[in-house]
């Protein structure tokens, strides 16, 4: 017969838990729970406390899987990013287009010299 001993691991867990308020920066819901996250900034609370403020930028009030609401939530620029990028790429293109044209221009320009130089000047 075998049996099994369970035992806890100590001091896994943290001990300073302590009440912090979360903001969601999306739709400026707030709430009050315990955590151990640490916060340089403070809120006064409906209670007339004040707490330590972490800024979420999602939490269940705003996530579409809560709200059942499909939206696009762009928090760090992506569509900034993406729109710069796509304008870089358009000059990039225009900027090789003119290029390869100058350079035709070019290559037609030393064609056509050559061309000149070939033929014997006709005198009249």
């Amino acid at each position: 017969m075998y049996t099994i001993a369970l035992t806890m691991k100590k001091d896994l867990h943290p001990g300073n838990y302590r009440a912090v308020v979360f903001q969601d920066l999306n739709n400026d819901f707030k709430f009050l729970t315990r955590s151990t996250v640490a916060s340089d900034e403070k809120i006064k609370w409906e209670d007339g406390n004040e707490y330590p403020l972490v800024k979420v930028h999602i939490s269940s009030a705003s996530h579409p899987f809560f709200t059942g609401e499909e939206r696009i939530v762009d928090i760090e620029g992506r569509v900034d990013k993406f729109k710069a990028r796509t304008k870089a790429a358009e000059e990039a293109r225009e900027s090789r287009a003119k290029a390869a044209q100058k350079q035709a221009q070019r290559k037609a320009a030393k064609a056509e010299k050559a061309e000149a130089k070939k033929a014997p000047a006709v005198k009249q």
